[in-house]
C-alpha cells in the first residue's frame, strides 16, 4: 500500500476529532467540551463519527492533530493503516481514558502505537466501598514523576486527588511517563504488593507524538481543573509543530 505523501502547508493547523463506540463513555459530550479550546488555539476542527475516516487519505494528509474518543470499537485494516501512516509522518494523536487506551483491542499494531492497554479496575479499599457494587470509583492520588515536573504538559501542577474509576495499565518503556497512580494490595487481592500504573504519558512514534491521560471516565472528571489542563496541554504538545506543517 502506498504511504501518505506530506507537503508543507501555510494554512491553519487542522484537528480531526474522532468519536464513536461505547455509549456510556459519552464521546460526543466529552469531545464537545474541548472543541472550543481547539478552535481558540487556532485549529480548524473536523468531527468524524467513525474511525473509518482514518482510511481517507486526503483528510489524513492535511491533519495535524487527531483527538480520539472511541472506546472499545474495532478498526478496519484500511483505517488502521491510515492512522499509523499519519502518526508516523508527524500527525499528533491525543486522547483520554477508554477513548484511547481501551480502543481497538483487535489490533496489536494499535496497542504498540499507543503504548498502553487497560486491563483491570482495582477495587476500592473496604472503607471506601459504597452500597452500589457497580460503582468502582475510589479516591486515588495522581503523582507527578520527576520527568513530569519538568515537562511542559504538567508545568505548575502538583500531585492531586481524584475520585473516579482507577485503571491498571500494561505499558512498555518507550513511554515517557509524566504521572502515575499506585494501588495497594488488599488481603483478598491476587497481587501481593502495591501496583503503580502510568496515569499520563507521552510517546514518540516516527515523526509523530502520542499523548495519553487515563483519567476521564466521566464528564465530572473531565471538568476537574487538573485533568482539563493536562488534556488541553497534551493536545497542543501532540500536534504537529507549525514548522513541520
Amino acid at each position: 500500500m502506498t504511504t501518505l505523501q506530506w507537503t508543507p502547508r501555510t494554512d491553519a493547523p487542522r484537528a480531526l476529532v474522532v468519536r464513536d463506540g461505547h455509549a456510556r463513555l459519552g464521546p460526543a459530550q466529552a469531545t464537545e467540551m474541548f472543541l472550543p479550546f481547539l478552535e481558540q488555539a487556532g485549529f480548524e476542527v473536523q468531527v468524524a463519527e467513525s474511525s473509518e475516516i482514518y482510511a481517507d487519505r486526503a483528510v489524513m494528509e492535511r491533519t495535524d492533530l487527531i483527538v480520539q474518543c472511541v472506546a472499545t470499537s474495532a478498526i478496519s485494516d484500511a483505517a488502521l493503516r491510515g492512522l499509523l501512516d499519519a502518526v508516523e509522518h508527524g500527525t499528533g494523536l491525543a486522547g483520554w481514558h477508554r477513548g484511547i487506551a481501551d480502543a481497538y483491542r483487535n489490533s496489536s499494531d494499535y496497542l504498540q502505537l499507543i503504548g498502553g492497554q487497560f486491563v483491570s479496575r482495582p477495587a476500592a479499599p473496604d472503607e471506601e466501598r459504597g452500597t452500589d457494587e457497580s460503582d468502582r470509583s475510589r479516591c486515588y492520588t495522581v503523582d507527578l514523576t520527576d520527568e513530569g515536573r519538568t515537562h511542559e504538559i504538567m508545568a505548575g501542577l502538583e500531585d492531586f486527588t481524584l475520585r473516579t474509576e482507577p485503571y491498571w495499565v500494561l505499558t512498555d518503556d518507550l513511554n515517557d511517563v509524566l504521572a502515575t497512580t499506585t494501588y495497594a494490595a488488599r488481603p483478598d487481592d491476587p497481587w501481593h504488593r502495591p501496583i503503580t500504573s502510568p496515569a499520563v504519558w507521552t510517546r514518540r512514534w516516527g515523526d509523530g507524538r502520542v499523548f495519553v491521560a487515563t483519567p476521564g471516565h466521566s464528564l465530572v472528571v473531565l471538568r476537574d481543573a487538573h485533568v482539563r489542563a493536562i488534556i488541553q496541554r497534551g493536545m497542543l504538545w501532540a500536534s504537529r509543530p507549525a514548522a513541520a506543517a
